[in-house]
């Protein structure tokens, strides 16, 4: 019961900030969140699940099944469990959530108690995501994170935030309709194989060659056209280009805790969604089409980094970043092999707090001199050396510096996509994928040396400082976590590889072909 005790702990916490009185709710909040965070990593600690949940011979730990409702030939069961991909996720997620909201107490000054109340339900939605086992169950979590990043980036956001908050709510709503189509038509297809909307026993059935014609479809094209309506659903959560036109909008106007959010745990939701049901359910058709999935990726790492390049926006740059990074997700995914699969999963974990850590910083600059253009600002280390600080470290941490997340996150994405027997030319496409990296270095170093060096010349009628303690703190907390995971990457990778593993063997088998 202690994955229902995370998702109980944070809806109530939600409803006691939002009564709270605005002067006391970021401080409550803060306090309420830890809670969580506290129980994700005693669980962390005590992990002893085995292998992929969604797979036969798997053993999720913290497990739960209860028959709920009965539609039809379908039952709906409360089901929940985790393995080695979603346990590092809950962890991120509460973590995550504790810092935005302490990184939110000097931005946010107007209906707090609202605002601190939201972040927590959606903590409560996005721990249901990565939690639950039940399509049902899943699908209900999956829609309700959208309510409040919705009215987080309507209510609290900037000049645009309606039109940002709107432009969000459609697209993600769409792609998850398209998805929602993509899934029944394997139900469906599935017929008296399945009595459940367990994605276990959905996975092992199709696994298993069990899926039959549908409307006069036979079972390769009901595979392939399901395969794109999720594939291209789950594109946009990520997002993958040309489907990423959303994100820079709602990152610009969104407040910077809210950024940390959406970059650092609502795009993972769409990668583990493209984990669990694209390259776990339907692995022979990833297989077989495995080189266009890599041209989406390799063109998302390039065109996101070339965008990024372009933009006078620190938060834009930053925003372009993740499309950039999130395409390395992608790749290692598609390669079907052990350091593939294991990377792409470390990496929505290290792009998690190095993302988060990099719209911090971008929001404590912000605090101070109220711009984010690059061409309004010099001479930032000066006058904020502590965040000048972990800007610049974190800038290298998305570069891959050595003994940082992301060098052990790329380096893993790259020694498998290389080693991929799936992707026809899969020297060619890591080659090009390892080519961003220098683009990456081309605009953070610029973004840098524009904003933090050389004399200072930003024109304003009080004087800027250093930023307060907590506004420092979540910053340092964070840097910790990615400099943690870079030394020592089993903390995460040993779980991963063992919940990857029966993956691997589905893409050498061909899944259900």
């Amino acid at each position: 019961m202690l994955v229902e005790l995370l998702i109980v702990t944070a809806l109530l916490s939600s409803v006691l900030v939002m009564l709270a009185p605005d002067e006391y709710a970021g401080q409550f909040a803060a306090a309420l969140s830890l809670v969580p965070v506290a129980a994700s990593l005693w669980m962390y600690s005590v992990f002893d699940g085995s292998g992929n949940a969604l797979l036969a011979g798997s053993q999720p730990a913290f497990e739960t099944v209860a028959e709920w409702i009965t539609l039809g030939a379908y039952t709906i069961n409360w089901h929940v469990g985790l393995d080695g991909v979603s346990m590092p996720l809950i962890v991120l997620t509460t973590v995550l959530t504790t810092l935005a909201i302490i990184s939110a107490w000097t931005p946010i000054d107007e209906r707090q108690s609202q605002f601190y109340g939201l972040v927590l339900f959606m903590e409560a939605a996005l721990i249901g995501v990565f939690a639950a086992l039940d399509f049902f169950l899943w699908f209900v979590f999956w829609e309700a994170v959208l309510v409040p990043m919705y009215l987080l980036i309507g209510v609290w956001g900037g000049p645009r935030r309606k039109y940002a908050a709107i432009k969000f709510f459609v697209y993600t709503n769409v792609a998850s309709l398209v998805m929602f189509v993509g899934f029944f038509a394997l139900v469906f297809g599935l017929g008296d194989s399945i009595s459940s909307l367990g994605l276990p026993a959905i996975a092992q059935a199709l696994n298993a060659g069990e899926l039959g014609s549908l409307a006069g479809i036979d079972p390769p094209m009901l595979k392939l056209l399901a395969f794109i309506a999720m594939f291209g659903g789950f594109a946009v959560k990520v997002p993958v280009v040309p489907f990423h036109t959303w994100l820079p909008d709602a990152h610009v106007e969104a407040p910077t805790p809210v950024s940390v959010l959406l970059a650092g745990v609502l795009l993972k939701m769409g990668t583990y969604a493209l984990l669990r049901f694209n390259f776990t359910m339907l692995a022979d058709v990833a297989r077989a089409n495995a080189e266009i999935i890599a041209i989406f990726a390799v063109v998302s790492i390039i065109y996101g980094a070339l965008l990024a390049l372009a933009q006078q926006d620190l938060k834009r740059i930053v925003a372009y970043s993740s499309i950039s990074s999130m395409g390395y997700v992608i790749l290692g995914l598609v390669a079907f092999t052990p350091h593939g699969l294991g990377g792409a999963t470390f990496q929505m974990i290290s792009h998690g707090l190095i993302s988060g850590l990099m719209f911090m910083a971008v929001g404590v600059i912000y605090n101070e001199t109220h711009t984010r253009m690059i061409g309004d600002m010099s001479g930032m280390a000066d006058r904020m050396p502590v965040t000048a600080g972990v800007f610049v470290a974190a800038a290298f941490g998305y570069m891959g510096l050595p003994l940082m997340s992301g060098f052990a996150a790329e380096v893993l994405v790259f020694l498998g996509s290389f080693q991929s027997e799936v992707i026809q030319a899969a020297p060619l496409f890591t080659s090009i994928a390892m080519f961003g990296i220098v683009i990456v270095a081309g605009y953070l170093l610029r973004a840098m040396q524009k904003t933090l060096f050389g004399p200072f010349r930003l024109e304003t009628d009080y004087e800027i400082g250093r930023a307060p303690f907590q506004d420092i703190a979540p910053l340092i907390v964070l840097l910790l976590l990615v400099i943690a995971l870079g030394v020592a990457p089993d903390l995460f990778y040993k779980m991963i590889q063992d919940s990857i593993a029966p993956m691997v063997e589905l893409g050498e088998l061909g899944g259900g072909a």
